[in-house]
């Protein structure tokens, strides 16, 4: 399916991320999958080059930050920056859209962070009464 046709039958769905045709699905992946999702976190604390954001996002290959990068940056939530310089310098930042998923995404990562405690006496207790690791 080509984009024109894609935009066409968008325009006739209403956005329901739960419609298996709806487009925002395809978004919500991108945001929520595990580098999307650390992607635009590490963004949120400011603009980064390719290196500074693959460090920070510890354990992301190349390939999986240049895909995530490309599916964000067409999804309209980061802003490629390339400067004409010898060797080029790109910079990667969020957009305004990209900042507000952002921050809701942050909420929810501190949110999990701040009751990892209980995450973790849950898992124990779990593998505890059915006998696995």
């Amino acid at each position: 399916m080509d984009i024109t046709q894609e935009r066409a039958e968008s325009q006739d769905l209403p956005f329901n991320v739960f419609a298996k045709a709806c487009p925002s699905r395809g978004t919500l992946e991108h945001v929520t999958g595990r580098w999307g999702g650390l992607t635009l976190g590490a963004l949120y604390e400011g603009s980064l080059r390719f290196n500074e954001l693959r460090r920070r996002v510890d354990g992301v290959s190349e390939k999986m930050l240049s895909q995530t990068l490309h599916a964000l940056e067409r999804d309209g939530l980061v802003h490629r920056e390339a400067q004409p310089t010898n060797p080029p310098r790109v910079d990667y930042e969020l957009t305004v859209l990209g900042r507000e998923v952002a921050e809701r995404l942050l909420s929810l990562i501190h949110c999990v962070e701040g009751r990892m405690d209980d995450v973790l006496a849950a898992r124990e207790r779990y593998d505890g009464t059915r006998g696995t690791l």
